[in-house]
């Protein structure tokens, strides 16, 4: 690989740690590649291409790696197109037509063709991830194919290397390719029974389009190889016109069956979108995100979007189609925002489908059949006959306006890959019987090429085969799939995996107990690679596979199948810059929790072992605080000592280009002792001019974490002297206690329990009595409601405290007479909280900020400090580059008078440190006179 390193602009990575990153893509195969390579430009496509024939390698061309079908992992060199050669070339608006390099992000496209009023058609539900160039291997489609059609509809002109290494144009045309012509004459009663019945044949390659009826176009044909054919440079594909207005219709019917026999009524209305869902997932995507839209009555639903020239135009049709359709319900949706929040449902869906309603994990392999939408509702139904034969079960959603369905599945792959293989086999004769199709846009790659002999005859097959050929004679480019296909149940990422066993660290009670059944949640689907949001924040500052969410769990799944020890480099580097932000806890489909398998992985790495100094340096940090809170001038005074504060951070293994947080004159344990354990608070400074009489009564307790107690003990101040004008005697723990929030993110689970066990018994009385804890600190509120029960399970304690934590925000929205005050006029930055977030959410900090009356401005996205994470050495760069993809621009953008809410520590700081912006706490704003 030397050799190759030395020829091209790109990179080539043969180590470890790759490898595991590109073994998988969102299959359930794994296939470790020899080198993983990075290409910038055409030439280097052509010299990777050169190097792989001379040395025997197959060839894999990868784009997002969302692939579901695994055709993009292969044992060869896997080339990535997107971190490099992800160019817009040119946008045409007059001819509708834009020319796009492989690696182009679809929603990148979009956003692009938004201004000259276009757009892509086809818009797969990866549309924030998948790449053009994965479209077009796969022939992607999406809701909006019924108006628009699939990506092979859309191409003109796709320029490729062929296997042999070979540039060709392919257009509306056969002459680019020798023998094309020749080979579609010679097969053209094949071409024209076999393949092409239906608009989702997807299933083997698309020749009917090299018939002349059909256009013959070499291009079209070309999309859905899946890179069996050639390796694609680049794509002139169409664009189509933005709907001038659009309404969502929401059809509700008993059943998906039932919801699929109707769908001739309601293509009679030329939808632009038909999409299906059933209820179970629906209560699926509730439990996961809290509240959904209101939906009609039913047990299964289509989801119809009508446009038109005006409002008014797209409105009638709807009410047009509420009149013909045989719905049992219906809702019809004109607002933008409502109609977004129910597609979120289907959008939210397809990720959460990776689970049963009783929560065992479920598979692709069978996601993608399509049939005849006439014959959709009876395949269901025998399609449901047939999963209870089986014994597995799945939640059913799709393309119902175009017959195709999309279901995971609790296949048994890890212990029973023999009734794996014998479902698929019944699944495909099922489909055929129907005169479908295996896939229906998904492609078929190593899930379903096998089952190919079972939907075409010999003679079709062997077409496949001689076309394959003239592209690609000696088989480098993705071979085993399609061509040749490699059995469905080799390669399997999980066939005969064995569990890693319970340690003394976290629990992982929904994944029974084992990490192994943890970091296989991830299944590949890429939303940790998405634009914007709070997941992932390192792979967001630098777009590489290693600092994803996937990537990371996909390095941990070869180390809990023992391919890896816990103590590998290859394990360091993955995880070294994750934030532990836990965005991926709350936002990732599959429930990834990558902060929790990182903390358990440094648990298991260095239990009992010496540690990086800025484990005890950081991890340990309330201890020294502890210490420097009674000297606070003398620390204050030597970290503004330019030459002694760089010292000493790199002392600690602290990056030294970070300012050390100035120690308040007096902690807030030492100001509440003075102010009597609180019973001179409302006589004192910081007492309201007027007591707020309410109907509150009792006492609360004032969770005073480090980090407020040494830095910022105005904020509890405010905060209770808040509280007690509701009428509550406010408490705090009698002795300085710690949530273990420094010793969790540093993979010390046996100090983080010690202090848990003495944060229960600080508070089991006051929970005991029915009592409330309000936190301040959003990480380390966050601990006491999820962290806690997850390293204390058996400790009855736990479970009660962990339901007793609140938010301040969610305390005062519980107070029934508490008003805030109105603040009519201000404008109002907000920074949430990562942990918040992740575990709690930010529900009551909006609707209080709402009933405010601000302006409210939310920024998205983590701070980049992240604790620990960007004081640590070698880290300051990548959280200097986190914040600025969302807070540092947010905060130039702001105007001056704008107030900057933030109510965690390490937001406040960077923000402070990055742009002199000071921050507020809520308690603080909402008590501003």
């Amino acid at each position: 690989m030397a050799a190759l390193r030395g020829r091209i602009a790109g990179e080539v990575d043969t180590s470890e740690r790759r490898r595991a990153e590109y073994s998988s893509d969102a299959s359930n195969y794994r296939v470790l590649p020899a080198a993983v390579v990075f290409p910038r430009t055409d030439e280097d496509v052509a010299i990777a291409l050169e190097f792989a024939r001379g040395q025997g390698l197959p060839v894999t061309a990868r784009g997002a790696g969302t692939s579901v079908a695994g055709n993009a992992i292969g044992p060869g060199l896997v080339l990535d197109f997107s971190r490099h050669m992800n160019r817009i070339v040119a946008i045409d608006p007059a001819a509708r037509v834009a020319t796009v390099q492989p690696g182009v992000v679809l929603s990148e496209l979009q956003r692009a063709a938004r201004p000259h009023g276009l757009r892509f058609g086809p818009d797969p539900s990866t549309q924030n991830r998948c790449t053009l160039g994965g479209m077009i291997g796969n022939n992607a489609c999406g809701p909006r194919a019924v108006a628009w059609g699939r990506t092979s509809d859309t191409v003109r002109e796709l320029r490729i290397l062929d296997g042999t290494g070979t540039e060709r144009t392919l257009a509306a045309d056969l002459s680019a390719v020798p023998g094309l012509a020749e080979f579609g004459r010679a097969n053209l009663a094949v071409l024209r029974t076999d393949l092409g019945r239906f608009a989702r044949q997807a299933s083997g390659y698309g020749l009917e389009h090299l018939l002349p009826e059909r256009g013959a176009s070499a291009a079209k044909a070309f999309v859905g190889s899946e890179g069996t054919c050639g390796l694609l440079l680049d794509a002139t594909v169409d664009l189509v016109a933005l709907p001038a207005a659009t309404v969502l219709t929401v059809l509700g019917y008993p059943d998906m069956a039932t919801a699929a026999d109707d769908v001739a009524a309601v293509l009679a209305c030329a939808p632009i979108a038909v999409e299906g869902i059933d209820a179970r997932l629906v209560d699926v995507v509730r439990a996961h995100r809290g509240l959904v839209p209101d939906l009609p009555r039913g047990g299964g639903w289509l989801f119809v979007e009508t446009a038109g020239e005006t409002q008014a135009d797209a409105l009638a049709v709807a009410q047009r189609l509420c009149r013909t359709a045989g719905t049992m319900d219906t809702r019809i949706v004109t607002d933008p925002g409502t109609a977004a929040a129910l597609w979120r449902i289907r959008a939210d869906g397809a990720g959460l489908a990776g689970r049963t309603p009783d929560g065992r994990p479920a598979w692709p392999g069978w996601e993608d059949a399509a049939v005849p939408p006439a014959r959709l509702g009876s395949y269901l139904r025998d399609f449901a006959a047939l999963t209870r034969d089986h014994g597995v079960d799945g939640l059913l959603y799709g393309h119902i306006g175009d017959g195709c369905i999309h279901v995971r599945i609790d296949l048994p792959i890890v212990d029973a890959p023999r009734r794996f293989r014998a479902f698929l086999f019944d699944a495909a004769a099922l489909v055929v019987r129907y005169g479908g199709s295996l896939s229906g846009e998904h492609g078929d790659g190593r899930a379903r090429s096998e089952l190919l002999s079972v939907m075409y005859s010999p003679a079709v097959l062997d077409v496949f085969a001689g076309y394959k050929a003239l592209f690609d004679p000696d088989d480098v480019l993705n071979p085993g799939v399609l061509v040749a296909p490699r059995p469905i149940d080799a390669d399997l990422r999980l066939a005969g995996l064995a569990g890693v066993g319970q340690s003394s660290g976290y629990a992982f009670p929904e994944d029974d107990g084992d990490m192994g059944v943890a970091v296989h949640r991830c299944v590949g689907v890429g939303k940790c690679r998405a634009d914007g949001g709070f997941m992932c924040p390192s792979y967001q500052a630098t777009r590489d596979e290693k600092d994803s969410t996937r990537g990371r769990a996909r390095v941990l799944q070869e180390v809990v199948r023992g391919a890896l020890p816990w103590s590998s480099e290859a394990v360091a580097e993955s995880l070294d810059l994750c934030l532990s932000c836990r965005a991926c806890r709350s936002d990732c489909p599959a429930g990834v929790d990558m902060a929790t398998y990182k903390s358990e992985t440094l648990y298991r790495r260095y239990r009992h072992r010496p540690r990086p100094i800025d484990h005890y340096s950081l991890g340990q940090l309330p201890r020294w605080l502890a210490v420097a809170s009674r000297m606070p001038r003398v620390v204050n005074a030597l970290a503004e000592r330019g030459t002694l504060r760089r010292a000493g951070l790199r002392a600690a293994g602290l990056d030294p280009r970070r300012d050390v947080p100035r120690l308040a004159p007096r902690g807030f344990r030492r100001i509440w002792r003075d102010l009597d354990e609180g019973a001179a608070l409302a006589e004192s400074s910081y007492a309201p001019g007027e007591r707020d009489r309410s109907d509150g009564s009792g006492e609360v307790m004032l969770w005073i974490d480090t980090f407020t107690d040494a830095f910022a003990p105005e904020i509890a101040l405010a905060a209770a002297r808040l509280l007690s004008t509701l009428g509550y005697r406010v408490r705090i723990p009698e002795r300085r206690v710690c949530c273990g929030l420094t010793w969790i993110s540093t993979g010390q689970l046996d100090g983080a329990r010690a202090r848990l066990r003495a944060t229960l018994a600080a508070l089991e009385q006051h929970i005991g009595a029915g009592g409330l804890v309000v936190g301040l600190e959003p990480s380390c509120t966050a601990v006491l409601r999820v962290d806690l029960t997850e390293l204390l399970p058996d400790d009855p304690r736990s479970a009660p405290t962990a339901a007793a934590v609140r938010t301040f925000a969610e305390f005062l929205a519980e107070q029934p007479t508490w008003r805030p005050p109105k603040r009519t006029g201000h404008s109002v930055i907000v920074q949430p909280h990562c942990h918040q977030h992740a575990t709690i959410g930010f529900d009551a900090e909006r609707r209080l900020l709402a009933s405010v009356g601000v302006k409210v401005t939310e920024i998205t996205g983590c701070c980049g400090l992240a604790g620990n994470f960007g004081m640590q050495r070698g880290h300051y760069d990548i959280s200097v580059a986190v914040a600025e993809n969302g807070m540092v621009p947010a905060l130039r953008a702001a105007g001056e008078d704008a107030i900057f809410l933030a109510d965690g520590f390490s937001c406040r700081t960077q923000a402070a440190a990055l742009t002199g912006r000071q921050a507020r706490h809520l308690a603080q704003f909402l008590l501003d006179e």
